[in-house]
């Protein structure tokens, strides 16, 4: 197969995917999502960097950068139309746009029955408030966001609305979830198809559990019920590959904190000796069979 994979700048994640993609066969084109052009009319292309994206079998998307409204919708519809062209686009662009809301996620693993922290979501500064004061330990987080970046914990009522005007000035949608007691770790599920290929404990001394952020790594055994239950949150979000993070509470309960629809694995890869790259691409092979 000719594999594009498209992000923004190359690093670890791509060299890994170009790798375990040229072992399998096929030929592999790193380029940039931000340099799409679209063109319509006599004959429709997609290109990118010169390459046209409807000549490629397969398309793995590794990073949406940052970007205006304008332009992270226009990278989504031009990943809508590749699968229109009939291009394997790994995730599809509905898992990602699932995946990218925080929002999005949790009702959908909740429509899923699956345990999750109770949450907020508002526009409103009286509605955040009350919100805070219903649960008294929250975590607000940004609506798109990752790695841990721009979270903060508020139990002080001063405080939280501190916090929750900052964010009304910048027109901010308030995202406001329970606080869980834990033994300060989470568990990163690497889901890829219908199996969990690896798992890892993450631990730090504070809340935030976030690799980026300097968490602390080793492998770990899933039970047969938290494996389906990460299997479950995948399948809720439409994911083909997908990190699911898992939060056991200190009183014995298990819960689905996020889902990662463009999941990173270096931290992860350290603890398995599943090549992690490898069964992203196979999975990939199968999704590009069903569609011929």
């Amino acid at each position: 197969m000719k594999v594009a994979i498209l992000g923004a700048s190359r690093g670890w994640h791509t060299d890994e995917l170009v790798r375990a993609l040229e072992a399998r066969g096929h030929a592999a084109c790193p380029l940039p999502i931000t340099a799409l052009v679209a063109r319509i009319g006599a004959s429709a292309r997609l290109e990118s960097g010169g390459t046209a994206l409807e000549g490629c079998d397969a398309a793995l998307v590794r990073i949406i950068p940052r970007g205006s409204l304008e332009q992270i919708v226009f990278r989504m519809d031009a990943l809508h139309w590749l699968e229109q062209m009939g291009v394997a686009v790994l995730n599809p662009a509905a898992a990602i746009e699932r995946t990218v809301d925080k929002f999005y996620t949790s009702a959908l693993l909740e429509q899923a029955d699956l345990p999750t922290p109770r949450t907020v979501v508002t526009e409103g500064l009286d509605a955040a408030m009350a919100a805070f004061e219903s649960m008294g330990d929250v975590i607000v987080k940004p609506l798109f966001g990752s790695n841990g970046k721009g979270m903060v914990r508020v139990s002080d009522a001063d405080i939280a609305y501190r916090v929750f005007k900052a964010l009304e000035l910048e027109r901010a949608v308030y995202y406001v979830q329970q606080a869980l007691p834990h033994e300060g770790r989470d568990l990163r599920a690497f889901v890829v198809g219908d199996r969990v290929v690896a798992a890892a404990w993450r631990s730090a001394a504070g809340w935030r559990t976030n690799v980026a952020r300097g968490a602390e790594v080793r492998r770990a055994e899933l039970s047969p019920a938290w494996e389906q239950m990460s299997l479950r949150a995948a399948r809720a979000v439409g994911a083909g590959y997908a990190g699911v993070d898992l939060l056991p509470t200190r009183d014995g309960q298990v819960f689905v904190l996020e889902v990662n629809g463009i999941p990173g694995w270096r931290g992860l890869q350290g603890t398995t000796d599943v090549d992690v790259a490898d069964a992203i691409v196979g999975h990939l092979e199968d999704r590009a069979r069903s569609r011929t």
